[in-house]
């Protein structure tokens, strides 16, 4: 019997089956470590994460530098922050949440491969990032015909800056969001999962980014 269970590579435990050497260690063999059941997966490709792990860096230095001169300065930074809108800031944090939860509707959607239609969820997603980014063009021309401006204090400098460096992020994520409804709507192709879960992590970064923005200027 040992040598019957040597020869199918496996091994005999007294009272108990054959284990090991059957087509499904061979397949686990095969996928390589990580791939058999339990292996972690990380969406997208690489290269999509040296850009969301340095967009991290830089906005972690500027909210150290927010941090600092707020601490520098409480009461300049408390008048100023009950000048902004918490409402305003509420809105377009339900608007970014409900967006990354669309986006993750329509990764569903590609990698089950199912009658849903992907471009449908990223259209949704799309729509709060315009609903968003109107938001912030009505809040900015409020502070402006206030003559709040960038050199106003160091508050409305930081104010400005972080704001505006994340809008540029929302823009570029909603031009990944109008590639990714044309790419799912091809009918010649499959899309390939990796380019859509990249677009996918781009487009959360938004998000978090959003997440920490709001309690920083508009609440703390």
């Amino acid at each position: 019997m040992r040598d019957e269970a040597g020869a199918l590579g496996g091994s005999v435990r007294p009272g108990g089956p054959v284990t090991g050497g059957g087509p499904a260690d061979a397949a686990t063999t095969a996928a390589g470590p990580g791939r058999g059941r339990g292996g972690g997966h990380v969406p997208g490709e690489p290269g999509i994460w040296v850009l969301v792990l340095g967009d991290m860096v830089i906005f972690g230095v500027l909210f150290t530098l927010f941090s600092r001169a707020r601490a520098h300065d409480p009461v300049l930074f408390a008048e100023s922050q009950e000048r902004l809108s918490t409402t305003i800031g509420l809105l377009n944090t339900v608007l970014l949440l409900a967006s990354s939860y669309f986006v993750v509707r329509g990764v569903g959607a590609v990698r089950d491969g199912g009658p849903r239609q992907p471009a449908r969820f990223f259209m949704a997603a799309l729509a709060c990032g315009l609903g968003f980014t109107v938001n912030k063009v009505l809040e900015y021309s409020g502070k402006l015909g206030h003559g709040i401006t960038l050199t106003t204090n160091d508050f409305y400098m930081y104010y400005y800056v972080l704001t505006g460096i994340h809008a540029l992020h929302l823009v570029l994520g909603m031009c990944v969001l109008v590639a990714l409804i044309w790419y799912t709507r091809q009918p010649s192709r499959s899309p390939k999962i990796a380019i859509v879960e990249g677009c996918a992590s781009y487009w959360h970064l938004v998000d978090v980014l959003w997440i920490v923005l709001f309690p920083l200027l508009y609440l703390i």
